[in-house]
Parts: structure tokens; sequence; C-alpha cells
């Protein structure tokens, strides 16, 4: 097999390229990226290493997959990932990479008849729909109820069948229009499609900053003995977020690529759940406890612009569909950033410091 993963060299893509290049070593394997995200230029030499043919390109550009060879399968992993990203009124490089740069991918896998795996985002969920959700504050963090005003939603989390009025940031609305791009390939070009809303994604080699990769972030911050902050909400850290380890996103791409005629079609959250969830509070706890570090954390008790009291992912579809669940938790996912963290201390610390 032949494939080609765009956002190549990021975190998401570079682990999902590396992954299936170990377990398949007869399979080619391309990782398209511009290298415009901090950090991704350590992604290239990893990537050679493991056998995967890194092309420097921009899916912006459609020329340059005219340097790529007839592929079996997309899978496409590239983003402008920021929430924040555009809403100072320079919205270009968001709409031009995360729209018209899946068009081009479309193009290109439709060319070669190309399966197209698109990995979307729970952001594509308007905000103050989000917000009037009811919940229960706890201890510790917010949780949702069953007793909720719109469908859709439960104590589990979100499912797919949430409603889509509203805003819902920039990202997450270029994101939900290439979905619907994706719908329309998949419906009148017979182009095999499978699309992942993913909730928070994270793991070694993700460059976590405070608008996107905030596990990461978090866990650094401790590991350098950084200053951090609860942002929002009275400042109470309770805002809460259910974490996805890359390792498992790979599984569940892995059986996707290899069973696309039992998903063809379909939209698909997934996400940590439940299970694999955290507030801010309760990150900082796991992470003292981890790194045996304490750190000053401040309290802002105002919201910033796009933010959400918490999310969860309902995967309830995703497993009935694919038998697919997340199997590592919240206590394992900040023990493997923090090896990794200690592991490449010396090239990290200058980017996550």
């Amino acid at each position: 097999m032949k494939l080609l993963i765009t956002g190549g060299a990021g975190f998401v893509g570079s682990a999902l390229a590396m992954s299936l290049k170990r377990n398949y070593p007869d399979y080619t394997i391309y990782a398209l990226d511009n290298l415009k995200r901090r950090g991704s230029e350590l992604n290239i030499t990893r990537l050679r290493q493991a056998g995967v043919e890194f092309v420097h390109g921009d899916i912006r550009s459609k020329e340059d997959f005219d340097v790529i060879p007839a592929v079996d399968a997309v899978i496409e992993a590239s983003a402008e990932p920021s929430v924040l990203a555009g809403l100072d009124g320079t919205p270009d490089y968001l709409i031009n990479t995360n729209l018209f740069g899946t068009v081009n991918c479309l193009n290109f896998a439709l060319k070669h008849k190309a399966a197209f795996i698109f990995l979307s985002t729970s952001r594509i969920y308007p905000i103050k729909a989000l917000e009037n959700l009811n919940f229960r504050e706890g201890a510790t963090r917010f949780e949702l109820t069953d007793d909720q005003p719109v469908p859709g939603v439960s104590s589990k989390g979100i499912a797919e069948n949430f409603p889509l009025d509203g805003a819902r940031s920039l990202y997450g609305t270029t994101k939900l229009a290439s979905e619907l791009l994706i719908q329309e390939y998949n419906e009148f070009y017979g182009l095999k499609t499978v699309i992942n809303r993913c909730g928070v994604i994270t793991g070694p080699w993700q460059m976590g900053k405070i608008d996107q990769g905030v596990m990461v972030l978090w866990v650094a911050k401790h590991y350098f003995e950084q200053q951090l902050a609860y942002i929002g909400y009275g400042g109470t850290g309770k805002q809460t977020r259910d974490m996805l380890h890359v390792d498992d996103l790979y599984r569940l791409i892995d059986w996707q690529l290899h069973n696309l005629d039992k998903v063809n079609g379909e939209i698909l959250n997934a996400g940590g759940g439940v299970d694999s969830s955290a507030s801010l509070q309760e990150l900082t706890k796991i992470c003292q406890e981890v790194t045996g570090k304490t750190i000053p954390i401040r309290e802002v008790p105002e919201n910033r612009t796009a933010d959400i009291r918490l999310y969860i992912t309902d995967n309830t579809k995703v497993t009935a569909l694919t038998g697919w669940k997340p199997e590592k938790g919240m206590r394992e996912i900040v023990a493997d950033i923090h090896a990794w963290l200690d592991e490449n201390r010396a090239a990290l610390e200058p980017i996550l410091k």
C-alpha cells in the first residue's frame, strides 16, 4: 500500500506515519508538510530514520502535489489547529490551509481513486450551544448531566447528532466546511471517505501551546518549573476536557485504513471519553505526582474568547461500528509525556520552556 499523510511532520501526522511504517514495513508512506509550526522540523530526522519519505510542500499549493506519486489512501492530518487563529482579523492563512488545502487533498485523492481519511475536530460544535448545556459543578470539575435542552448530549458526552447551528470559531468553521465538501465528494464522485471528529489529541512530540496542545503545555510547565494560570470560569481550574493519546488514535486510523468499506461515508466522534478526562485542577494534581514538582498557578476569573466550560466525547457510535475504544488514561498520558521530556530535554527546552 502507498499512503500520503498531510501535515506529516506535525504531531499527529508524524505519529501516524511512523506507527504505520513500523507495523507495515512494506508500505510506502509520504509525509507532506510545510514545517510552519515550530518544532515540526525535529520530526524530519525521525521520519527519515523510520523509512518515511518526507516531502517539503504546502497543501495550499496544488502544484506541490505533482511530485507525489499515486497512492492508495490519503490521511488528511494537516491544519492550522489554533482555536484563536484568524480571530484577530487575519483569517487568510487559516482558511487557505484548512479549507482550500482540503480541496487540494480531495482532488489529489480523486485523481488517484484513493481512500480519504479526514481528521476533523470537536470544535465543529457551536460554542454557545455547548456553553448552554446543563452541568453540575463538582468539587474538582464541571460535569454534564443527562437532562439536556438539545439532542446529542448526555453525561457520556457529545454525540454526532449534536446541533450545528451557531458560531464555533473560524478554525471549527473551516473544518466543518471541509466535512461538507468531503460528503459531496463521497456522494457524487464515489470517493471512499471517513470523517473523525477528534477531541483533544495529545502525547509525546506534541509542541504544546496555550491555544493548542494544552496537555503537553501543562506537563512541560511543571517539568521546567514555570508558571501557569487557570483562565476563565472563575479561575478555579474546573473546566474539563477528555484527552486522546495519539497511540489510541493510531489504532483507530489503522482499523479504518484496512476496513474503510465498513465506515465509508461515516462521521465519527473519537476522543478520550469520560474515562480519560480531567479538569485543569485534576490535571495539575496528576502532573504534581508524576513530576514531583509544584508550580505557581495564577487565577484569572475572566473567560477567553471562544473558550468552553467542558467537552467530553461520546464514543458510542465509533465503538459500535469499529470495536475501537481508547486504552490509555490520564495518568499514563502524563507519564508518557514526562518520559519524553526527560529523554529529549536539550532539544525541547527552547521550544516548550
